[in-house]
């Protein structure tokens, strides 16, 4: 065997307090040389070795309190279904023996203490093993990490490759989406354009934020901002376009401001900067706040039709899907046009299905129109 556990001691006891130790880390020990000391509910009782082996490290102090089946030592050089997921020595690090059952994130960021239980053995093995025990759901019938879910976590790391904790963008994100999916209602409409009125070098981009801010004028309802718990609603007299930009550290939303009064090249000139800033990771916070509704132009990267989520308190985003060529129906005559892909997700409980359609309405009438500029 490769660890030792603390065995059986019978008299239905499951745990036991170190008492002394009799081997160190470097020891070579024979088949029932006495190894640890142990103080039960009902005795002192000495643990003997149930192999020959040099012990390469103890995964308690004295005082800590040990569980039936969590591991008390390692022995060096012996290979095992576990073996192969120990990582460098240098990782086996005594743990203090105060507070033995609240542990941290082994990345620095500490949990509730009703979160995370696990003894210091177990702990010593997480670390020895490099898993982060913030990360696992103990099996204990109290909660507690065991050493048997700290091994099978730590080889499916070596399987399937390790888990990681999301910060920054990433982190922000699964949260913002979390708190949409407990609260919007979401319907999401699909729609088609027929853009063959545009010109060669059109800007899909511009004709979109155009778009958006017709239809916010005529449909006001899909440009408001919505209090679900007081159930209000907050008509707004700008239209702040968030505009959704993927990068490599996750997606940011930098919100065009008053798009409803700028000029088209205003409006690219702005967007040129907001996404320089975004992919410099300069932009300021405050140029990602307040929005009013949503831009995600997907099909520039792939994608024809999505169902874009909604983030309160917004109440609509735009999906635009790649821009393709289709055979239609033009004028009684099959034509080949570029066509292009919309989707619109709302919050239902904030918007009608028939608000969102003519708002949708209005977006595709604007983009169908022949180039102004």
């Amino acid at each position: 065997m490769k660890y030792f556990k603390l065995p059986d001691l019978g008299e239905g006891l499951n745990e036991a307090e170190i008492v002394q130790w009799h081997v160190k880390e470097g020891d070579e020990v024979s088949v029932d040389q006495l190894m640890v000391s142990v103080e039960t509910a009902k005795a002192i009782v000495d643990v003997p070795s149930p192999q020959v082996g040099v012990v390469a490290a103890v995964f308690a102090q004295v005082g800590d309190v040990i569980h039936l089946g969590e591991p008390l030592m390692e022995y060096a050089g012996v290979e095992d279904e576990a073996a192969t997921v120990v990582g460098d020595l240098s990782l086996a690090q005594q743990v203090p023996s105060e507070d033995h059952f609240i542990v941290g994130s082994a990345h620095g960021t500490s949990q509730a203490p009703s979160a995370v239980k696990a003894t210091p053995s177990v702990r010593a093995l997480a670390k020895r093993l490099a898993v982060d025990i913030g990360h696992l759901h103990g099996s204990a019938p109290d909660g507690r990490i065991t050493s048997a879910d700290v091994e099978k976590a730590a080889l499916l790391n070596t399987q399937k490759g390790a888990s990681e904790v999301l910060k920054g963008v990433r982190k922000s994100m699964a949260r913002v989406m979390s708190r949409s999916h407990q609260q919007v209602v979401p319907v999401t409409l699909h729609d088609d354009v027929d853009v063959f009125k545009w010109h060669k070098n059109e800007d899909p981009s511009m004709r979109l934020v155009r778009a958006i801010a017709v239809a916010c004028e005529q449909e006001p309802a899909l440009n408001v901002w919505f209090d679900g718990e007081q159930l209000t609603r907050r008509l707004l007299n700008k239209v702040d376009l968030g505009i959704a930009v993927d990068t490599e550290q996750g997606l940011f939303v930098p919100v065009l401001r008053d798009i409803q009064t700028r000029s088209v090249p205003e409006l690219r000139e702005g967007l040129d900067a907001l996404r320089g800033a975004v992919r410099s990771r300069k932009i300021p916070p405050q140029e990602m706040q307040g929005a009013t509704i949503t831009l995600s132009n997907f099909g520039t990267l792939a994608g024809k039709y999505a169902n874009p989520i909604v983030v309160p308190p917004m109440v609509a985003i735009v999906g635009a899907g790649g821009i393709r060529e289709e055979v239609l129906v033009h004028e009684h005559q099959a034509v080949v046009h570029p066509i292009m892909p919309l989707s619109l997700s709302f919050d239902h409980r904030a918007v009608t299905g028939g608000e969102a359609a003519r708002f949708l309405k209005v977006m595709m009438d604007d983009l169908a129109k022949e180039s102004t500029g």
